[in-house]
């Protein structure tokens, strides 16, 4: 694997001064074919279900049976569900989950204890990843990559942490995500049906510099770029939130 700037793995330069990495602008604005928002209602919930457990019986049958209905975790107060939408018929083609270590461990933790480098950080983790086959889908993953960027700025999050299975774990390499257990390889995880991932994570105040010193592909649709279909703001106050979770789901 390319070998990373230290200051990405290297756990004495963390308590250093960081850059802060400036919003995402951009000199030119780009509309997709497809807009990606926050789930706010049930029906939104069901579209981004509907997607993801598509998706997952396409690579992981058995455990996509699992998926066919809303999981608790949709419903926490520490986490958001993205969902993406053909803007010619509204039906979903994207969706991913992301949920922040603000008031617990992330999924990853049931499983793993982070190194020191991630501990007493904010943290990001995003799961259910599931994009539709069409011809659009590899647009759709960028795009909703580029969603949770958008989240981690908005919410001054330090770290990414990412867990991928092969093939997708090389997805997460060619973004410049690093392995946070190096010697281990592949390791089971309770929250994704205990099949075995690669626990990496990626430094969100150096990913403009590190894109632009490497550069990467998509810098320019990532930093150089506005996409107004990609709005995630919350719509609904949490008190009006209209989407709260059925008692058997519900978490204490």
């Amino acid at each position: 694997m390319e070998q990373f700037p230290a200051s990405v793995i290297n756990p004495s330069t963390l308590s250093r001064p960081r850059p802060v990495c400036p919003p995402v602008t951009g000199s030119k604005t780009e509309r997709l074919p497809f807009t990606i928002r926050r789930v706010e209602t049930e029906a939104d919930l069901l579209k981004a279900v509907r997607i993801r457990h598509a998706a997952y019986a396409r690579h992981v049958p058995d455990f996509a049976r699992s998926l066919a209905q809303p999981e608790a975790a949709d419903y926490d107060t520490d986490t958001i569900v993205l969902l993406a939408e053909s803007k010619l018929d509204g039906t979903p083609i994207g969706s991913t989950r992301i949920r922040t270590n603000l008031q617990r461990p992330l999924g990853v933790e049931e499983s793993v204890v982070l190194p020191d480098w991630l501990q007493d950080k904010r943290l990001v983790e995003a799961t259910r990843l599931a994009i539709d086959e069409g011809r659009v889908g590899r647009m759709v993953k960028i795009a909703l990559v580029k969603a949770c960027f958008m989240y981690c700025q908005d919410n001054a999050i330090d770290y990414s942490v990412a867990t991928g299975r092969p093939p997708v774990d090389r997805q997460y390499e060619q973004m410049l995500f690093v392995d946070v257990f190096p010697e281990d390889g592949l390791v089971p995880l309770r929250h994704v049906g205990n099949i075995p991932h690669r626990v990496m994570a990626f430094e969100i105040a150096t990913f403009e510099q590190r894109w632009a010193e490497a550069r990467h592909p998509m810098f320019d649709f990532f930093f150089n770029t506005r996409h107004p279909d990609i709005d995630i703001a919350p719509r609904a106050l949490p008190a009006t939130r209209t989407w709260p979770a059925p008692a058997e789901l519900a978490v204490a």
